[in-house]
Order: structure tokens, then C-alpha cells, then sequence
């Protein structure tokens, strides 16, 4: 029986996470695909569970959000270059004994800015945060051809330490025999990402200038998914014509993006990173399946982004 006869399970992991877009987007894009597959919630508020749940493997793939991320990581068999310089994963497929990794954050984030008009070749990006999704953005815009990425947290010398780890792991993974060619036409290879960028880092009281003059500011933090979270800096540092994205989504609009809206930014929240990085797991999982669907006959996007009723403009 093939895959395309088999009713496989499929989940997003974290907490909190009933307000997620993931299953109608999901499953409508397989039932499109005409793949009996169903995508559902677990959301486990204990580090134990989570972990139960991953070591069962009782899945075909599990998406992972906060805080599950660096948990993914470590039950992985097999790490991609994506999961590895995250330090985290976000998507994990079984394959026979094997439980793959990867992490789509920063490949999605990329992808939607992309598609709204957002040309990364020589800009100035400031993320904000330490964490996977942070270090997984900061990635793709060094490969899509950033010209400097500042990555900057609440602490300078934790960023120092977060940055210079990557930085290390990026050295010894370009530095590989083959080197990894660009999957997008207009991008960097990973050698030419890892030589041609420069990697900053700061906090938010010491960063206040590479905040100030970045093309682009990313919140790739959690603030924002509670009400009352402030921004992670002050708003007063954005400036007009900046583009600013906020990785939060479905929690009204963010203190980040208030404040980059009141600076007259181009704002933007995390709904199409949700739906950019999904089409990234849909191809992933699919090809690892082994399924043989016609990806490119339907523009995924669109198709997962209607089914979440989003309205994501684009260039």
C-alpha cells in the first residue's frame, strides 16, 4: 500500500497553541492533494509530555512551535544543516528507523517577505531574539544576500555566545567538500553566504543604531503572544520607510507592530511566514514519503493561506 492509500497522522507540537492556523491549512492542502492524511493539535504544557510524545513517534511529521523546538532537535536522528544551525528544530519526519529534522522558520520568513517585494541582496537586517526561529531567520537572510545581520536579545553577551556558535557551526558546515548550492536562483550558495555576510550582535540598549539603520527589523521573539507584552526595544527607534515583521500572529497587533506602524514602517505579522514555511514542510514530508503528487500544480500558498482565512498581500 502506498502512501497515497495510507492514513497517516500528522501534528503541531507546543503551547500555547489553540489559536494555530496549522490543521485548516494542512489539511486542506492534502485533501487537495487527494492524500488521506490528517493533521491535528497536541498541545502539552509539560516538557515531560512533550518529550513522551516525540520518543513515541507516533506520527509521519510533527511540526514543533514554542517552547519545543530545542526538543525536537535533540530527538532527531538525523539533522539537517537548516536544524543544526537553529539549534532547533521545527519539523521532524520519520523515515523508516530514522526521524529527520529540519527547521522551515527562517526558509518561510524569507519566502513570504520575498513574495511582498522585499529585496534582501545588500540590505541591513536586525533580528531580535536568540532562539531557533531567530538564529533560522537571521540564516535565510544571509543566504538570500543580506549584506549584514545583527542579532541582537535582551542580553549582549548571551547574543555574543548565540551568534558565535552559529557563526562556528556555519564555518564548519561551509566548509564542506561540496559546497550547497542556492535553492532559490537569486540567493547565495552556502559557501558565498558564509563568506559574503557579516554577523553582528548586541542588545537592545547597546544596538540601538543597528536597530535605527536596518532595512529590516525582525521579532522573532515570544513577546507579543500574551496581552500587555511590550516590544522587545523601545518604538521610538524605528524609522520611517523601514520594513518591520513580527513573527506573532493571531493575538491582535503586537507592541512591536504598533510601534513600527506608528514610525511609519511597512509592517507586516507572522501569518505569512506560517503559510510560507508550511509550503516548505508540505514539499519536505511529501518528498521524504515518498509520495508522487504534483506539488506545482496548484500554487500551495494560496491554497493554505485561503483555508486559514488570511489576507496576505503581496508586491
Amino acid at each position: 500500500m502506498s502512501k497515497l492509500d495510507t492514513a497517516e497522522s500528522l501534528y503541531l507540537l507546543g503551547h500555547p497553541i489553540a489559536h494555530s492556523k496549522s490543521p485548516v491549512m494542512y489539511n486542506a492542502v492534502y485533501a487537495r492533494l487527494g492524500l488521506p492524511w490528517r493533521y491535528e493539535l497536541t498541545d502539552l504544557a509539560g516538557e515531560e509530555e512533550a518529550r513522551a510524545f516525540l520518543a513515541a513517534r507516533d506520527f509521519l511529521s510533527v511540526n514543533i512551535t514554542t517552547p519545543y523546538k530545542p526538543h525536537a532537535f535533540e530527538a532527531a536522528t538525523h539533522k539537517a544543516a537548516s536544524a543544526k544551525l537553529a539549534r532547533g528544530a521545527n519539523l521532524l519526519v520519520k523515515h523508516g528507523e530514522a526521524l529527520l529534522a529540519y527547521n522551515t522558520d527562517g526558509q518561510g520568513c524569507v519566502a513570504f517577505l520575498e513574495r511582498t517585494g522585499f529585496d534582501f541582496a545588500g540590505a541591513s537586517v536586525a533580528v531580535c531574539g536568540t532562539g531557533p526561529t531567530a538564529l533560522a531567520i537571521l540564516h535565510a537572510c544571509a543566504v538570500a544576500g543580506a549584506r549584514e545581520v545583527v542579532l541582537v536579545g535582551r542580553n549582549r553577551e548571551r547574543a555574543q555566545s548565540v551568534l558565535q556558535d552559529y557563526v562556528d557551526e556555519f564555518g564548519r558546515l561551509s566548509s564542506a567538500a561540496i559546497d550547497l548550492p542556492a535553492a532559490s536562483e537569486h540567493h547565495r550558495s552556502f559557501r558565498e553566504a558564509y563568506d559574503a555576510t557579516a554577523f553582528k550582535f548586541g542588545s537592545y540598549a547597546t544596538s540601538t543604531q543597528a536597530i535605527r539603520d536596518a532595512d529590516l527589523v525582525v521579532n522573532a521573539t515570544p513577546l507579543g503572544m500574551q496581552a500587555g507584552d511590550p516590544a522587545p526595544f523601545d518604538g521610538s527607534l524605528f524609522q520611517p520607510g523601514q520594513r518591520a515583521f513580527d513573527v506573532v500572529y493571531g493575538h491582535g497587533e503586537t507592541a512591536f507592530a504598533a510601534g513600527a506602524r506608528a514610525a511609519g514602517c511597512t509592517v507586516s505579522d507572522g501569518a505569512g511566514m506560517l503559510v510560507a514555511q508550511a509550503v516548505a514542510s508540505v514539499r519536505t514530508v511529501c518528498d521524504i514519503a515518498g509520495v508522487d503528487v504534483d506539488l506545482a500544480a496548484i500554487d500551495l500558498f494560496e491554497v493554505m493561506a485561503e483555508a486559514a482565512g488570511f489576507s496576505i498581500p503581496t508586491a
